[in-house]
């Protein structure tokens, strides 16, 4: 049971498809015995290797307890997860995929935030006026919390997006947003714009690997053919 090499691919969205995409370039035929909605699947005469259709940050997750072997994922959820889940991820390859950056995201009234140095200012006015802290909903508190500070930004709260992001503002959830965004059309739709400094992380899809258990057989021969 072993030397079973298992391996990770987001089971949704555009990511799910452009991987699957690597594996048909590379020949290799992946199949699962229910068909399309089986979270389980194999690789055709491969009988040591498993795939497991994953959310992409439970990829992460399971990549730095061992579970997975092999990933694919988001470099922002890679560099979102704990920095000891971190430490036990090796980002072998990043692809030109699934391309998108992590924003500052304000509410396109406020006229006087173009920056984040104007958004510290905007913080420490809603401290003292209004006796509350700007809310900042996001789905990465760490890159977002960790950004923030080091701009000198320090008057904030973080609340945890459990859905759009983008309609939190307009829902009197929270006055801003931090989010991954591709094109920035959605934000501009949901009537939002991103401060002119308000890059957290570029962001792109990669192939991740667990560091304990790249010893199996097979596998640096995989990794090789699937990077390249």
């Amino acid at each position: 049971m072993n030397n079973i090499i298992n391996i990770g691919i987001p089971s949704k969205g555009r990511l799910r498809k452009d991987v699957l995409k690597i594996f048909k370039n590379k020949k290799l035929k992946l199949f699962s015995e229910r068909g399309e909605r089986d979270l389980i699947g194999s690789i055709k005469n491969k009988t040591n290797i498993k795939i497991l259709y994953l959310h992409a940050r439970e990829i992460i997750e399971r990549l730095g307890d061992n579970s997975l072997d092999i990933g694919f994922s988001g470099f922002d959820l890679y560099k979102e997860s704990e920095i000891n889940n971190q430490k036990k991820i090796n980002v072998i390859k990043k692809y030109n995929f699934g391309k998108a950056n992590l924003v500052v995201a304000v509410p396109d009234p406020w006229i006087d935030v173009q920056t984040i140095a104007d958004l510290e200012e905007i913080a420490f006015e809603f401290r003292d006026k209004k006796k509350k802290r700007l809310r900042v909903a996001t789905k990465y508190p760490n890159l977002t919390r960790e950004f923030l500070f080091s701009k000198g930004v320090t008057q904030f709260r973080l609340v945890d997006s459990l859905g759009a992001t983008e309609a939190y503002p307009f829902t009197g959830s929270a006055e801003l947003i931090s989010d991954i965004s591709s094109t920035g059309e959605t934000l501009k739709a949901n009537n939002l714009r991103v401060l002119k400094d308000g890059k957290i992380l570029k962001s792109q899809a990669c192939i991740l690997t667990s560091k304990k258990n790249s010893k199996k057989k097979g596998f640096k021969k995989l990794i090789q053919l699937l990077s390249k």
